[in-house]
């Protein structure tokens, strides 16, 4: 059992992590602020390739594994969690989903445009009354000649009204419940799609999070990705590669917790020392360490295994249970080592807390991975 990565991973690793220290980290704090979606960033993170980097080569992407775009995350994570769910819902809900079950008609029309960055993609289930609950939704999709009408009301769609195409999920037919569910491509500019104001957030606040307003907007047969019926399966596929995504933001953000608390404690001085030679502090700092390092194991061990084949939801939804906790528990921390400075905006580590808390939340909650993790031992 070999738990090093290759020359080549390590490699996209420092890549990464050079560019979000040399291009994130000086704008991470001021978009925080703001809220402004971070254009810039996207492009840059486009012209280094990031965008499509696991989209086939043969529509201009990188043909990397997901193990390797885990590496990504991570380490965007660790400066700007905002620019990085962008690019993880971009690529691992949006673009990959088309890739996996599109025909070779909307691979050809839709990726390329992913691939580069001249697109970017969205991912719209959740609404106001279905939540975990998708069989509860309320969007509709009826046949009409050669289109779909669509009406509905989607919300908390990440990059809402920045994205250019919108991978939608609508009832075809209510009574068969979450078989009923089928999947769609939008495209922003189509007549009847709006959007709501951007939410006002507690954390990640650069990645535009808004409703999507769908009144009687028409879509053609040839939008529809896979067959009617087919659009729960289709989501659930995309979550379990999303969730990766979201524990690698969840292990970024608390590496960069444990690292800000490691400088804090050897240069913080109380009692006439640094605080680092306090056992009360090193406690704290080996508990995270233990616990961020356990959870990129479990992390890396879904992403590998994902890229053997198949499915392995219960894998994916403890390492994204566990890596959502940990971010949680130890910005937490991360803040206490800090005392009164921590909960100023010049440290940075309120933020990491303050963005911590989504990852326990969306691409399915804490306790939905639960319940597949218990469904999984108990069939």
């Amino acid at each position: 059992m070999d738990f090093r990565l290759t020359e080549e991973q390590q490699m996209i690793r420092r890549t990464a992590r050079e560019f979000a220290e040399r291009e994130l980290a000086p704008v991470a704090i001021e978009l925080d602020k703001t809220g402004e979606f971070p254009w810039d960033n996207w492009h840059k993170m486009a012209k280094q390739g990031f965008v499509g980097m696991t989209l086939s080569p043969e529509y201009g992407g990188g043909g990397a594994g997901l193990l390797e775009f885990t590496l990504v995350l991570e380490e965007l994570s660790r400066v700007c969690a905002s620019t990085a769910v962008i690019l993880e819902v971009h690529n691992s809900l949006h673009a990959e989903t088309i890739e996996h079950f599109g025909t070779p008609e909307q691979k050809q029309k839709w990726l390329p445009d992913l691939a580069t960055g001249k697109k970017l993609g969205a991912f719209a289930l959740t609404e106001p009354n279905a939540g975990s609950d998708s069989a509860a939704q309320q969007s509709t999709a009826v046949l009409k000649g050669d289109h779909y009408v669509l009406n509905g009301l989607k919300c908390f769609i990440t990059s809402g009204s920045k994205a250019d195409l919108y991978l939608v999920m609508a009832m075809t037919d209510k009574s068969k419940g979450n078989k009923g569910i089928t999947a769609f491509v939008v495209e922003k500019d189509r007549k009847g799609v709006s959007f709501g104001l951007p939410e006002d957030k507690m954390g990640i606040r650069a990645s535009i999070q808004t409703d999507l307003i769908l009144e009687d907007v028409e879509v053609p047969v040839e939008n529809r990705l896979g067959a009617e019926g087919d659009g729960f399966k289709i989501a659930m596929t995309a979550l379990d590669s999303g969730r990766i995504g979201i524990g690698a933001q969840a292990l970024g953000i608390a590496q960069a917790a444990l690292d800000a608390s490691v400088a804090y404690a050897k240069q913080r001085v109380q009692f006439g020392k640094p605080i680092a030679e306090l056992q009360a502090i090193q406690w704290k700092l080996a508990e995270m360490a233990t616990d961020i390092d356990a959870a990129r194991l479990l992390l890396y061990r879904a992403a590998w295994l994902r890229d053997q084949g198949g499915r392995v939801s219960k894998e994916i939804a403890m390492a994204k249970l566990f890596c959502a906790q940990v971010a949680m528990r130890h910005t937490v921390e991360a803040v206490q080592i800090h005392g009164g400075n921590g909960y100023m905006r010049e440290y940075k580590v309120e933020r990491y807390m303050r963005d911590a808390k989504i990852t326990q939340i969306y691409e399915g909650t804490s306790e939905v991975m639960k319940l597949i993790i218990a469904s999984s031992l108990l069939r």
